[in-house]
């Protein structure tokens, strides 16, 4: 069950600056080989090696020995010394991508601050706690998620099907920053279509300039405080023409931060035909996309490197399809920017929580047409815990906050297929307060809560005919397929397998997909379908229902093949008007 991807991993993997939303040129990468140990909660040291970071020590990436695990009752010590040349007028601010999923952070021996959540970036202003020349870094981390209904997504002391190896530990960047005391802290891009100008909201104690170019040639000069408007005959982004313009930001202490933006809108629409349509800049737009678990064989929740995910969503892109959801998952910002600027739009899932997800209520009743109950009923959802509800609403914040400068994101899924769903209305608005220019799909899969408590019907079908049903609201199949197909040599478990509707060979395989989007899907989409996200990406696992293997190394339909066949969904949304 060891496998491997095609991709090489260097001393210093993920070496490339973390945030191309946010960029200084004085950072410095602390990803590399760390000291690691494993202790008891009576102390006892039961690990102590070197590991790899960013990944997991249960991953194959780490260097970790096989078969790694951390249990409730342990906690993971990391340390490393780094180097600072820092004047006294600067500070220094320290980036964790992400660490799963409560840790606490020591520098030189002082505790400088802690978080809880698996799956969001933090960061500490460590200024008075380094010092010029060598310091001192320890983490320590425990992950007790499961035992309070923390956000835990597709992972489970319980793995097999759709439930994967769980993780632990720092599995994204570490990264240090250094910049004047006055500086920029943060920034929000928001465009408007409909006028013709991007917003600048700045968060800076001095005047900012900022000077935006495309490609190469300054086109904006602007200098203010608190925010700045530009108007341009701007070039509009989408899949078909992922039109980035760049930004260069500079205030009075001389900090200087380099971003991009792109123009464009999403939105809900009424077609000529009275239909409800999900809309990119102000028309019905088609959203054609693959659901993405997010998940490596060598590296679980962190792919191996740039390039791997590079190539990924390049073949994605080359594929025909201009959408991928990602499945209750965050990626580093620069996955998000590879999206942005090959042109993908992102279907952003939350990430779940709760406690035990019951199979007759979140697979079994639903399958079969039973999938009504209110979401204020805690208990039925395993929502009781309190601090696991907290943790969702706070990692909403971290979410939005972290991906609203990413022109990609077009809708955010707050919950799916019910578990640990809760307060969807309340949830929805609260999201819409944060965050009004993207979509939101409430509730993804059943569990719907009524057209007056969510903006989306959205549904998953594997076992029953596709269909469009009435409704006031814009219909999407926000989840179908999931066909399989075992590719020998090039699976997880060569004995156990898990797949919606599996096919023996590779011909059968294409030729079943190939009806599926052209025969079943392809008549929805004048009847008023809006969106399709299909099951998915790769296999997982024993999950092997994805378009390639889970090391990536075999593609089990062409490119040219599935870009055939989307194309001709493409002739027909391109008419809806």
């Amino acid at each position: 069950m060891t496998l491997k991807t095609n991709y090489i991993i260097g001393d210093i993997p993920h070496a490339e600056h973390p945030s191309p939303q946010f960029m200084r040129d004085s950072w410095v990468n602390l990803n590399g080989l760390w000291n690691l140990c494993k202790l008891s909660n009576n102390g006892e040291t039961l690990y102590f090696g070197k590991i790899l970071v960013p990944f997991s020590p249960e991953s194959l990436n780490s260097q970790v020995e096989s078969g790694f695990t951390l249990s409730d009752t342990e906690t993971l010590v990391y340390e490393r010394e780094f180097d600072i040349n820092k004047n006294l007028d600067q500070k220094a601010i320290l980036h964790f991508g992400a660490v799963d999923s409560e840790c606490k952070v020591y520098i030189n021996g002082l505790l400088v601050g802690g978080h809880i959540g698996g799956f969001t970036p933090f960061k500490f202003d460590i200024t008075n706690q380094v010092k010029v020349g060598e310091n001192h870094i320890r983490v320590e981390v425990t992950d007790t998620a499961r035992l309070y209904g923390g956000a835990r997504g597709k992972q489970s002391v319980r793995r097999g099907g759709i439930w994967y190896t769980p993780q632990s530990g720092i599995y994204q960047t570490v990264w240090l920053e250094v910049m004047p005391s006055d500086s920029i802290e943060d920034f929000k891009i928001t465009p408007s279509v409909d006028n013709g100008e991007v917003a600048f909201d700045f968060k800076s104690k001095t005047a900012v300039t900022i000077k935006i170019f495309d490609r190469d040639k300054e086109i904006i000069s602007l200098t203010g405080k608190d925010s700045l408007t530009a108007k341009y005959d701007f070039e509009l982004w989408s899949p078909e023409n992922p039109k980035l313009y760049d930004l260069i930001v500079t205030n009075e202490s001389g900090d200087k931060v380099k971003s991009y933006f792109g123009m464009r809108s999403f939105g809900i629409v009424t077609d000529k035909k009275g239909k409800k349509r999900l809309a990119l800049n102000g028309k019905p737009y088609y959203f054609n996309g693959l659901l993405d678990q997010g998940y490596w064989s060598d590296g679980l929740l962190t792919y191996p490197s740039d390039k791997a995910a590079i190539d990924e969503l390049q073949t994605i892109k080359d594929m025909g399809f201009n959408t991928i959801r990602k499945h209750i998952k965050l990626e580093p910002l620069r996955w998000y920017y590879h999206c942005d600027r090959i042109g993908l739009i992102v279907w952003q899932d939350f990430v779940n929580g709760g406690g035990d997800y019951s199979f007759i209520k979140v697979a079994l009743a639903p399958q079969i047409g039973i999938a009504k109950h209110r979401d204020d009923d805690y208990k039925f959802f395993a929502r009781e815990e309190q601090k696991g509800r907290e943790e969702y609403l706070s990692m909403t914040k971290e979410i939005i906050e972290n991906l609203y400068n990413c022109v990609s994101i077009g809708v955010y899924v707050p919950f799916n297929e019910g578990w640990g769903q809760f307060d969807s209305k309340k949830v929805t608005e609260y999201v819409e307060s944060l965050d009004p220019t993207r979509i939101v799909d409430s509730v993804s899969g059943w569990y719907d809560q009524g057209e007056e408590n969510t903006r989306l019907k959205s549904m998953h079908i594997y076992f029953t005919p596709l269909k469009v049903p009435k409704d006031n609201r814009p219909v999407v199949l926000s989840e179908f397929g999931g066909y399989s197909l075992k590719v020998k040599d090039h699976v997880y478990d060569p004995k156990k397998s898990f797949g919606y509707k599996q096919y023996k060979t590779q011909e059968k395989f294409i030729s079943a997909i190939e009806k599926l989007f052209l025969k079943k899907l392809k008549p929805l989409i004048e009847k008023g379908l809006s969106g399709s996200i299909y099951t998915q990406v790769s296999d997982v696992e024993e999950e092997i229902n994805g378009l390639v293997t889970y090391d990536r190394k075999v593609q089990k339909i062409p490119t040219e093949k599935m870009k055939e066949i989307n194309d001709q969904l493409k002739s027909v949304w391109s008419k809806i008007e």
